[in-house]
């Protein structure tokens, strides 16, 4: 699969997007991502939501909170890596995607919540579009984390588990982890 993922959820207001917000942490964990950074605030909330997902479905996926999101970028491309900044306002996802998969940096995907600050802009190594029309940030990282990882996150193995989904044609169906090891 594609390098390590990381998503920085920018201008999360509580208790406005603690639902969306939510989304974009459970759509990060299970199309790959590595984890989430929510800038500037702390959501006990949503930090208990999300460890309990992994808790009961597996995975490393990892959440840290209260950074200001100026020192995160700053820290994260002095490390070498690459801010790809999620926006109506970017060239489109297929023109560009080739080349961000083509650098071997680690990827901080950047999505706002509310109106993202215009320094996002400036820092970003790539303002990517997941079309030009006004979107959910929780649909464009869908889109964006699918066409990186090349839908290869449909196989992924969540480890430690305590339950799984089976896939069935009808009907819902979950195992303990016993029941598949």
């Amino acid at each position: 699969m594609a390098g390590r993922v990381t998503i920085l959820r920018l201008c999360h207001r509580i208790p406005r997007d603690l639902r969306v917000t939510t989304h974009v942490c459970l759509t990060a964990r299970a199309l790959g991502a590595d984890g989430l950074i929510l800038a500037d605030v702390v959501d006990k909330k949503l930090q208990e939501t999300v460890q309990d997902v992994c808790k009961r479905f597996g995975g490393r996926f990892q959440i840290r909170m209260g950074e200001p999101w100026r020192r995160v970028v700053k820290d994260w491309k002095a490390c070498g890596g690459e801010l790809i900044h999620l926006t109506v306002y970017g060239l489109p996802l297929p023109k560009v995607i080739g080349a961000i998969k083509a650098s071997p940096a680690p990827k901080l995907v950047a999505v706002g919540a509310a109106k993202v600050p215009g320094k996002v802009y400036e820092l970003a190594t790539w303002n990517v579009a997941v079309t030009n029309q006004p979107i959910s940030e929780v649909s464009a990282l869908a889109l964006f984390l699918d066409r990186y990882f090349e839908g290869k996150e449909f196989s992924l193995e969540f480890e430690n588990a305590e339950v799984r989904i089976v896939p069935s044609e009808q009907g819902k169906e979950v195992g303990s982890s016993d029941s598949w090891r």
